[in-house]
């Protein structure tokens, strides 16, 4: 339409009009006179209006889609933080579960060689001295650790505490290089002296040279004099491997350390010697042979065989 004086007029006239009706209709209410044309008008534009909402509703759902993905996303986030403090916790639990066991054994052990222990966690790796295998313990001069007290665990000899201060101390391992124990031989008593080879096995001198030792023997803590460093009883390890005897006045022996020295956590200090030597007592028990299975075959004679080695008759 051309934009002329007329179809000025008669926009204004028509938006004059529109006014006028929509006046009516408000005034009117359910009485209006143009009721009639308003359903009217649904009833010809309504199915128009349908289709064009459900073209409509797939752009709607999207949209709706990427509001809920943004509260599924903070769901899912809220639910993998709920799932790592759960591992965290369950992870929190096994340890303490490790734990309990250490201590455990660490209290039999102690029963049943009659020591008294102060328990105690290893802090740190390889405290001030250098390169040496040693650890820190949480417990001092305050628990009542002193100089030269053997340290051990549920499965044998840690080794002996070397400097102490209020709260903490420093334990020398026995797998250090500058480590000496006295050991004595189960069942046999052969006396020795074990001195450690860091990751390797602990290496034992026999005082005679001539002693029957074979791979699976044990040993355990000889003890020292006023019982410092070392009290009696302690399991220290297995025999590995023997060299030959050579005639030589010693005889040289492995032995793998019933301790993990890698895995220490859980500890227990001896500040009160046993009243008498527990000799073997604290060794764990030996494994039980694994029997043989034996299988036995009996043959059943065949009824149509021959008797007395003759053939049959033709």
């Amino acid at each position: 339409m051309r934009d002329t004086r007329e179809s000025r007029l008669l926009l204004v006239l028509l938006v004059a009009v529109a006014f006028a009706l929509i006046t009516v209709d408000i005034r009117g209410g359910e009485d209006s006179p143009v009721d009639g044309a308003r359903r009217a008008a649904a009833t010809v534009f309504g199915p128009i209006e349908d289709g064009v909402s459900t073209a409509v509703d797939p752009i709607g759902n999207a949209i709706s889609a990427i509001r809920e993905s943004g509260s599924r996303h903070d769901r899912l986030a809220a639910l993998e933080k709920e799932n790592a403090e759960l591992k965290a916790s369950l992870g929190s639990d096994d340890r303490n579960s490790s734990r309990v066991e250490q201590l455990d054994k660490i209290l039999k052990s102690a029963a049943n060689g009659q020591y008294g222990i102060k328990g105690a966690e290893v802090i740190a790796i390889g405290a001030a001295q250098g390169f040496s295998w040693t650890v820190t313990i949480d417990i001092g001069t305050n628990d009542g650790v002193t100089r030269d007290m053997t340290v051990l665990n549920g499965d044998g000899l840690v080794g002996r505490v070397t400097t102490v201060g209020p709260n903490t101390a420093t334990v020398l391992l026995a797998n250090d290089p500058d480590f000496t124990v006295g050991t004595r031989m189960e069942a046999t008593d052969e006396l020795g002296f074990a001195s450690g080879q860091g990751d390797r096995p602990l290496r034992v001198e026999l005082l005679n040279g001539k002693a029957k030792v074979k791979e699976g023997d044990r040993l355990v803590t000889f003890g020292s004099q006023a019982d410092k460093p070392f009290v009696p009883g302690v399991p220290v390890g297995v025999v590995s491997r023997v060299d030959p005897s050579r005639g030589d006045l010693t005889r040289t022996l492995y032995v793998k350390p019933y301790v993990a020295f890698t895995q220490l956590d859980i500890v227990g200090v001896v500040v009160q010697a046993p009243r008498k030597d527990p000799r073997d007592t604290v060794l764990p028990a030996k494994p039980k042979p694994t029997p043989t299975p034996t299988v036995t075959v009996t043959v059943t004679p065949d009824a149509e065989a021959p008797l007395d080695g003759q053939a049959d008759e033709q």
